[in-house]
């Protein structure tokens, strides 16, 4: 489906090292973020209590998270679960404060709000866990990205697989460095949206180069450049429409989805925001440098001097 063609293929290799060159100071940012300030580890991977409770009538987060403020826990998250009526409580793991007198603590500040209001679950999160949970993500994201590196290159070949895992690794990093510069609460729900960002970005890259590799067979006389900048074009009107209705899917779950799904959303927001760019202005430019030929995928059937088409010695 096509929404426009356009008829003049845009020179986007004319820019490629200047938008390779901006790609490059916003991952050194990003890695710089990192470095200094970290990912604000949640609940999740830090360890802490992990409480569920229940209204007769639906809840208002801002009027909890100020009761238990004024108890003086801290970096309290509060958020709808699975109905208004129900409420998760977060409270990361601090100091000598055991998990049954936290709750205690919590039960007795909402008592004097909603006398009505009951506790269904409590967990605790031990810091080993977190810690465990932490490594095992961390490895999530280092298969995930070897497995594209080798679907790739036994589909395409190295230079496109090399590319693509670029741009990707790319987007993870300008997304986690996001995280670590705001100090968005990092949890495993964003790292399923990390994950999910992986495997949106590689599938726009898959289909920009196989658009690039019918161009190597079909546009003999065309330079490389060229090249790219058709299939670039000749795709655009799909990427365009994908990317928009994605888009809107993932910002309708960030501005209404509630806090539950507000990071997960936000790390798809800027994960697909920057899988356009990277797709089209980091891999490909990438790509190009280096040094894909039409050789590597056309074979030359030609017969060799001094040998005759049956492969007899004349």
């Amino acid at each position: 489906m096509e929404f426009f063609r356009l008829k003049k293929d845009i020179p986007f290799m004319r820019y490629g090292k200047v938008t390779t060159a901006i790609s490059l100071l916003t991952f050194i940012f990003a890695v710089w973020a990192l470095a200094t300030k970290g990912l604000n580890l949640g609940v999740d991977f830090t360890g802490g209590t992990v409480m569920e409770v229940a209204y007769t009538q639906p809840a208002h987060l801002d009027i909890i998270r100020t009761t238990l403020e004024h108890t003086g826990l801290p970096e309290v998250s509060v958020q709808t679960f699975g109905t208004t009526r129900d409420v998760l409580i977060r409270l990361p793991l601090k100091g000598n404060t055991t998990s049954a007198r936290t709750s205690d603590t919590v039960m007795a500040a909402l008592k004097t709000q909603d006398p009505t209001v009951e506790l269904k679950r409590v967990d605790f999160v031990g810091p080993q866990v977190g810690k465990e949970l932490y490594d095992n993500g961390a490895l999530a994201l280092v298969v995930v990205a070897i497995g594209i590196l080798i679907y790739l290159a036994l589909r395409f070949e190295w230079r496109f697989a090399l590319a693509a895992i670029i741009a990707n690794v790319h987007d993870v990093v300008i997304i986690l460095g996001c995280f670590a510069f705001f100090q968005w609460e990092f949890t495993l729900t964003v790292l399923a949206g990390v994950l999910a960002v992986l495997g949106y970005s590689v599938n726009e890259s898959v289909v920009v180069f196989d658009r690039i590799r019918e161009n190597l067979r079909k546009m003999r006389k065309t330079s490389i450049p060229d090249i790219i900048d058709s299939a670039i074009t000749t795709t655009m009107s799909r990427t365009i429409i994908t990317h928009a209705m994605t888009q809107m899917m993932v910002l309708s779950m960030l501005f209404l989805g509630g806090e539950a799904l507000h990071n997960f959303a936000l790390a798809l927001t800027i994960g697909i925001l920057f899988g356009i760019y990277s797709s089209v202005l980091v891999a490909s430019p990438i790509l190009l440098m280096l040094g894909v030929r039409r050789e590597h995928f056309i074979k030359d059937n030609k017969p060799k001097e001094g040998v005759a088409a049956d492969g007899a010695q004349v």
